[in-house]
């Protein structure tokens, strides 16, 4: 009799971490609970990451900056400056499910796990400012304004994903950004 299984590749492993990760933290996403969750043993896990769970969120971290630079700070920087805006806040309620799904990054900011990613972290957020800033200096916007206004576009997306989360209101998320982008295009 032969038994089924399932072959993954280190790549299709990381998306699977990531939701765990979004879902339990980094401390409490133990190698108990990974390997639970996905099915995958502790040896094929350390199969795909010999330094073990840091390695993980670390190669998680890495998917998630692969997305927002593919997605997010690229056109940013070098497409039309009014298309590249709007595609951020759409690109944004995509990634974030309309506000049903956590930044890790902000999470991981926010707990122990801070001080082993801090370089990925920052990072993470000074690119998304510097590159809206960017855009919106291409726009015609001063530089000391589009500093302070690409800040507060993402202080307010995290926030409105704390928010719509904690109310259960994914809804709440999309009013947010809509609001967020009508205030960056008139201020």
């Amino acid at each position: 009799m032969s038994a089924l299984r399932t072959l993954y590749e280190r790549a299709d492993v990381v998306p699977l971490l990531a939701e765990i990760f979004r879902e339990l933290g980094f401390e409490g996403a133990t190698l108990s609970r990974i390997t639970e969750r996905t099915g995958i043993g502790k040896g094929s896990l350390y199969h795909f990451f010999p330094g073990g769970k840091e390695e993980m969120a670390a190669a998680v971290l890495a998917e998630v900056d692969t997305w927002f630079e593919q997605f997010v700070y690229e056109p940013l920087r070098r497409d039309d400056p009014a298309e590249a805006i709007a595609a951020m806040w759409k690109n944004a309620d995509a990634y974030f499910r309309s506000g049903g799904r956590i930044c890790l990054v902000g999470a991981f900011a926010l707990d122990e796990t801070r001080e082993r990613f801090a370089a990925t972290i920052n990072g993470y957020f000074r690119r998304w400012i510097d590159a809206l800033a960017g855009a919106l200096v291409r726009s015609g916007r001063p530089a000391s304004e589009a500093t302070a206004a690409a800040e507060n576009a993402v202080l307010g997306i995290q926030g409105a994903l704390v928010l719509s989360r904690a109310l259960d209101d994914k809804a709440l998320f999309k009013r947010a950004l809509d609001q967020m982008a009508k205030r960056l295009i008139t201020s």
